[in-house]
């Protein structure tokens, strides 16, 4: 009797121990193979996720024609979305954020509209227009919108193998078609969200690019802060730097010189503290 006893206990124990184990394993749940699709649904699938992967059309399912049609406008110009819901208490934001952006970008754009062999007024210009169209049509609160160092020093490269910077008028023509079709080419893009292309672009082409961009830049500057009157108007290094060693004894300005490393001096002190 005692054995059977002792025998029927130890297959309880034996049985709640297994027990306990077996709860704290996890549960698995097996998952059925997805059946295979044609080549034609995932080629539409692969071509969804691609250029709708937001689904735009989204808000516009079960509304009536009329709601339809203000959500059409509102997509085109957002401002009369946010618009309505935009406070007073909101300005001082606004206006601070304004006066902070303006306060770069007008040196710096007028240096852009020399990058371009233009007209300081036209840096100006094309920093004040787009970012009054993008607050109207756009809908991004922190992207940035104007000329910048890489395209202005493009163009400026550009033309200047077509038309001598020193016939104005052509000169300004020729700078205004290049834009244009830079603009239709946007929205070009833009409408058949082709941005995924900017995927195939290594990064080490990325930068090797801005790298150069920013050589290039650094170098044009030099005839700013040695004071140098006749200097090349070619960007590639060795015509910049043969333009700068045949002046040397007559052409540097040690003037410009002291004052220009004193504020770069200030500004790299600046960025360090």
């Amino acid at each position: 009797m005692s054995g059977n006893r002792i025998g029927d206990e130890a297959d309880i124990t034996s049985a709640a121990s297994s027990r306990r184990h077996a709860d704290n394993l996890p549960y698995v749940h097996k998952v059925g193979v997805p059946p295979k699709q044609s080549l034609f649904n995932e080629f539409k699938f692969t071509f969804r996720e691609t250029f709708f992967h937001d689904d735009p059309l989204r808000p516009f399912k079960d509304q009536s024609k009329s709601r339809k049609l203000v959500l059409g406008i509102q997509g085109v110009f957002p401002i009369l979305d946010w618009g309505r819901r935009y406070k007073l208490r909101m300005f001082k934001g606004d206006l601070i954020a304004g006066l902070t952006i303006a306060s770069l970008c007008i040196p710096q754009d007028i240096g852009y509209a020399k990058l371009a062999n233009l007209d300081p007024q036209f840096g100006l210009y094309s920093s004040f227009v787009p970012p009054l169209i993008y607050a109207i049509m756009g809908s991004s609160r922190d992207i940035a919108i104007g000329p910048v160092a890489v395209v202005s020093l493009l163009l400026g490269s550009m033309l200047q193998n077509e038309i001598d910077p020193k016939h104005k008028l052509e000169y300004q023509r020729l700078a205004f078609t290049a834009t244009f079709f830079a603009g239709i080419t946007q929205l070009a893009l833009g409408f058949f969200r082709l941005g995924f292309l900017i995927d195939f672009l290594s990064h080490a082409a990325i930068v090797g690019f801005m790298a150069g961009a920013a050589i290039t830049i650094s170098l044009q500057q030099l005839k700013g802060l040695l004071g140098v009157k006749k200097f090349t108007k070619k960007t590639d290094i060795v015509s910049v730097m043969r333009s700068v060693w045949t002046n040397v004894h007559h052409g540097w300005n040690w003037e410009t010189i002291v004052i220009g490393v004193t504020f770069l001096a200030f500004l790299l002190l600046g960025n360090i503290l």
